[in-house]
This record gives C-alpha cells, structure tokens and sequence, in this order.
C-alpha cells in the first residue's frame, strides 16, 4: 500500500503544480493538494519498512491525512459553489474542477486504504 500512498501523492503533487501555473501562478492557494501530497510522498516513504509495526504507523498517518484533505476538499468545494452562487458572480471553473479532483482522489485512496487494512485484518498479518 505504501507504493499505491506514492502514486497518489504524485497525482496530488501534479494537480496542485497544474493548477497553479494554469492559473497563471496568480493564486497560491492552488498549491494545496500539493503540500498534501508532498506529506503522502513523506510519510508513504517512511511507511516502505521493513518494521511492520512501523509500517503500520505511517499509513495510518497516511489515510489521516488522506481523510483530512478529502474532507477539507469537499468542504471548499461546496462552500465555494454555494459563495459564487449566492453572490451572483460566475463559478471559477478551474479551482471548483480542481477541489473535486482533489477530492475524489483522496476518497479513493482513503478507501484503497481502508479495504487494505480489513484485507491484512482477516489475513492475520496483524
């Protein structure tokens, strides 16, 4: 699972940098699904150990921050749609795509995550 943790936190990494300079690197915040991937990478890399016990840690960490970032993202999402539609101003396109991207990719993962740990669960590697 740690080999999947790093995948994910390349595609974060590529999104975050793709939405910044596509937006001509006006808007910092754009750089948020990649400091959250940049977290996956460190803490996927910590979890490829040999020690079981340690491996077990840095991928709970992992799915925290994957949970974390799911839920701010779909928080922004929405409370971004919702401003933009309330104020009567048209949706920035561009940030709502790339909230939800964020977000699906981290539901993904954190349920990648989850069905791992019940699959090393029932196999008696815990």
């Amino acid at each position: 699972m740690a080999k999947v943790t790093l995948v994910f936190a390349v595609l974060l990494i590529a999104l975050g940098l793709i939405g910044y300079f596509g937006t001509g690197a006006l808007h910092p915040t754009a750089l948020i699904p990649t400091w959250f991937g940049v977290a996956l990478g460190v803490f996927g890399l910590l979890a490829m150990s040999p020690s079981e016990s340690r491996r077990k840690l840095f991928m709970h960490v992992n799915v925290t921050i994957g949970l974390i970032g799911f839920l701010g993202g779909a928080v922004e999402a929405v409370r971004g749609y919702l401003h933009a539609k309330s104020a009567g101003v048209a949706v920035d396109e561009i940030a709502l795509a790339s909230k939800l991207t964020m977000t699906g990719l981290l539901l993904l993962y954190a349920i990648l995550c989850v069905r791992s740990f019940i699959a090393a669960r029932r196999s008696g590697k815990v």
